[in-house]
């Protein structure tokens, strides 16, 4: 009769919580939302998925705290310098998020979508809030256009990512206005008219260009206000 021996147990795995975003960054980079699920975080890093709800007690936590993450990763030095003028302190942040999160585009949904209170959101509001002081706006006006801003900049962001129906890094926006451009050439004139005639400015949609474009409008209006 054999005894039993007692079975050895390798060392217990080390894990932060800044392993278990990172791991949710890349695969939301390599899938896209669906990617990322507890179980995908816990495989990344080597893990059972229990270990994870050490750090988080569940998905929409780990979200939470990648959104915050990626918002505390904004340059704040580009839009709060307070002796460059207002508008063009504005269009830094926006093209400095833009920045940030379109090389994340499987995440961008969740910063849209999620709830964003946490410090680094704050502190984001708080200096545009300020910015917008600066412009000359009171309290109300300010926080009003604030929101306005925060609808345009992430919504345009959001749209600009959705229409890569492919997950993984963007392409660069040449290829992507060269797509766009063969799509939008195919529109049959007699039965659309306008918007094959509009098909050249409809396929740069996505682009830097009209990006600046619509938020000079926005800003245009908020200019209305001040005073």
């Amino acid at each position: 009769m054999s005894v039993p021996t007692e079975r050895r147990r390798g060392p217990r795995r080390a894990l932060t919580e800044d392993e278990i975003l990172d791991a949710a960054l890349g695969l939301l980079d390599e899938g896209g939302q669906d990617a990322a699920s507890v179980r995908g975080i816990a495989a990344r890093v080597g893990v059972a998925p229990n270990a994870v709800y050490t750090y988080f007690p569940d998905k929409a936590a780990v979200v939470r705290a990648l959104v915050e993450r990626l918002l505390g990763e904004v340059d704040h030095d580009v839009f709060t310098d307070r002796g460059r003028p207002w508008r063009e302190r504005v269009e830094a942040l926006a093209l400095e998020l833009r920045s940030r999160l379109s090389a994340h585009p499987g995440a961008v949904g969740l910063v849209v979508g999620g709830p964003m209170d946490g410090p680094h959101a704050l502190a984001l509001n708080e200096h545009l809030l300020h910015l917008l002081a600066d412009a000359g706006l009171g309290p109300t006006e300010a926080a009003r256009a604030s929101y306005l801003l925060i609808v345009y900049v992430f919504g345009s962001i959001a749209l600009e990512v959705a229409d890569v129906h492919e997950a993984g890094p963007l392409p660069p926006e040449t290829e992507r206005v060269a797509a766009r451009d063969r799509a939008f050439a195919a529109t049959p004139a007699d039965a659309f008219p306008r918007s094959s005639a509009a098909a050249p400015t409809m396929a740069r949609f996505i682009s830097t260009d009209q990006y600046l474009w619509g938020l000079r409008r926005v800003l245009d209006g908020i200019a209305a206000r001040v005073g």
